[in-house]
């Protein structure tokens, strides 16, 4: 029998992509999802147990786990709800520690880098955080949690900086910006970005997401950023998507829409932790990424 794996989240971006990755290497896997805002197709050919559950409530399970991979959790930072984020995220993150404590599992979670707010960059794991949105003091307290167990289990939390690529497209509004400028320009459109296009992101692909997941089954209990360290501006995204798509479509700018005190103008990562203890360095360059991507996304 293979190391048995849990996935919950795993019909969703992030999730669908560890818990393909997963079996693909021979573990024994079963995904959790509610299926509220996933997407079933994301799990084609994938050949494991698949649970409906919200996983903010109690379930039995009959199977012992290895690693729980953590993936789910209301991820929209304009989630309508506030309270039903911060509630069922946290929630969801208790019965998850309650489960790896049944089973003596080793734990790995989803955090974010929306943690750091408009702080100094490059991001370090340590700085002073600036919390702007419910959804990051949701991880923010599940982050607090989990320092607490550091010495009594394995527990790694993974802050994810902006995360693009395959099986993201169920997300609508908040997926990536590099889908949605694909879209626009691949219909002959102006990509539109914020005047006047300075804003800056760690653009990191879902490939070396799902790797730094692999990595952190075996690292030290810690938390710890899962980005590349190169900011890469909003002219400069569109300048690589012309180049990779062979366009010449000039950028349209307009007003951003959003209160500017809970908007992140530059997220980049610092990786020096995550290569040290983690044992974790991001593979795929923008560029690189990016073909790849519009590959895959030309054979769905």
């Amino acid at each position: 029998m293979g190391i048995k794996s849990l996935v919950t989240g795993g019909s969703g971006f992030i999730g669908s992509n560890v818990a393909l990755e997963l079996e693909r290497l021979g573990h024994d896997v079963v995904v959790v999802d509610n299926f509220q805002c996933a997407d079933r197709n994301n799990l084609r050919g994938f050949k494991g147990k698949v649970v409906s559950w919200d996983i903010s409530t109690p379930h039995l399970f009959e199977t012992k786990f290895d690693i729980i991979f953590h993936q789910a959790a209301i991820t929209d930072p304009r989630h309508p709800n506030d309270e039903e984020t911060y509630s069922k995220n946290i929630e969801g993150f208790k019965q998850m520690i309650a489960l790896a404590n049944r089973d003596g599992a080793k734990l790995v979670y989803a955090s974010t880098a929306g943690l750091y707010g408009n702080g100094p960059v490059p991001m370090k794991e340590s700085q002073a955080k600036q919390v702007l949105t419910v959804y990051g003091r949701s991880k923010l307290k599940m982050d607090e949690m989990a320092e607490e167990l550091f010495s009594k289990r394995h527990i790694v939390g993974l802050r994810y900086f902006n995360v693009f690529g395959p099986r993201e497209a169920h997300k609508g509004r908040p997926a990536s910006m590099i889908l949605h400028l694909y879209h626009q320009m691949k219909s002959g459109q102006q990509p539109r970005i914020f005047n006047w296009g300075e804003q800056v992101r760690d653009f990191i692909y879902i490939k070396d997401v799902v790797a730094a997941n692999l990595k952190a089954v075996e690292a030290e209990s810690g938390i710890y950023n899962v980005a590349t360290g190169v900011g890469t501006s909003f002219n400069e995204l569109v300048k690589v998507l012309n180049e990779v798509m062979g366009t010449q479509l000039e950028p349209e700018y307009f007003s951003m829409p959003y209160d500017s005190n809970t908007y992140q103008s530059n997220t980049c990562g610092d990786t020096t932790k995550a290569e040290k203890y983690l044992g974790f360095k991001a593979e795929w360059s923008l560029k690189k990424a990016i073909q790849d991507y519009l590959e895959w996304l030309k054979m769905e």
